[in-house]
């Protein structure tokens, strides 16, 4: 876990212990030869329970532990006293502050909830809500990356993560094409809260592997995948030519 004087930081128990996973069949840089590996990527994982076992929060550690394995920095918000949405006026709570801070500070996200009634948790979607397009002249999450995760109470099922591509597709982020769900949750964690080894935990190997490779891949192009046409009116920032970069524009 990245060091930082924020609050809301869990720490991550046992970061290099890795039980689950075959060291033989692991790349240590899945992104290696797609882009520049320094600095480290950047990625802020969020889950959406705050029961003490908190599945949603263990798969979002052991997410983290391997993100930390392939050469990434992590930070993982601690949701527990984030007000509701509109609760304070003009959101102004530390909690929301610093969740902002976070965004900021990624260049990708894990978004992991549970599946309650069929949906996504409303923790999980206060987290989301409290991340406006726009915060401060910044885009907390516009171009950035994201693997989204769920935990099931019992068979396997993807109303959650399909609501958290609609979520991350609006808030404009690049949402990556593998995703994980975890069925029964209760059955994959042992007494300590690490993951058993299991399909379900290789898959989400994968998806931490190929959220690394889009990170690392898309880093030098974010800001022109997401650079509109209706954001540049509104600045009033007319577009460059090369010839005005020449300084061979004419003044008639």
């Amino acid at each position: 876990m990245s060091e930082t004087s924020n609050s809301r930081l869990r720490a991550l128990s046992d970061p290099d212990h890795l039980p689950a996973l075959k060291l033989d069949y692991a790349h240590r840089q899945p992104a290696l030869g797609l882009g520049k590996l320094d600095p480290p990527p950047r990625v802020l994982l969020l889950y959406g329970s705050l029961r003490e076992r908190s599945y949603s929060r263990l798969a979002v550690e052991e997410a983290a532990r391997l993100l930390q394995f392939f050469g990434c920095e992590t930070r993982i918000f601690d949701p527990s006293d984030l007000p509701l949405p509109d609760q304070v006026a003009d959101d102004d709570h530390p909690a929301v502050h610093e969740l902002r801070e976070h965004s900021l500070w990624s260049e990708a996200q894990v978004w992991c909830s549970p599946e309650r009634h069929g949906q996504i948790t409303g923790i999980m979607k206060a987290q989301i809500d409290h991340l406006p397009l726009a915060y401060k002249g910044l885009r907390p999450t516009q171009g950035r990356t994201l693997a989204v995760m769920q935990v099931c109470a019992g068979s396997q099922s993807f109303n959650s993560v399909n609501t958290l591509r609609i979520l991350g597709r609006w808030m404009r982020m690049f949402t990556i094409p593998n995703q994980s769900s975890v069925a029964k949750a209760y059955e994959e964690f042992d007494q300590s809260g690490r993951m058993k080894p299991s399909s379900y935990y290789d898959r989400i190997v994968d998806v931490m592997e190929e959220l690394v490779r889009f990170t690392v891949l898309m880093r030098p192009h974010a800001d022109q995948l997401v650079d509109r046409y209706s954001e540049r009116k509104d600045r009033n920032e007319p577009v460059e030519t090369p010839a005005d970069a020449a300084g061979l524009t004419k003044v008639v």
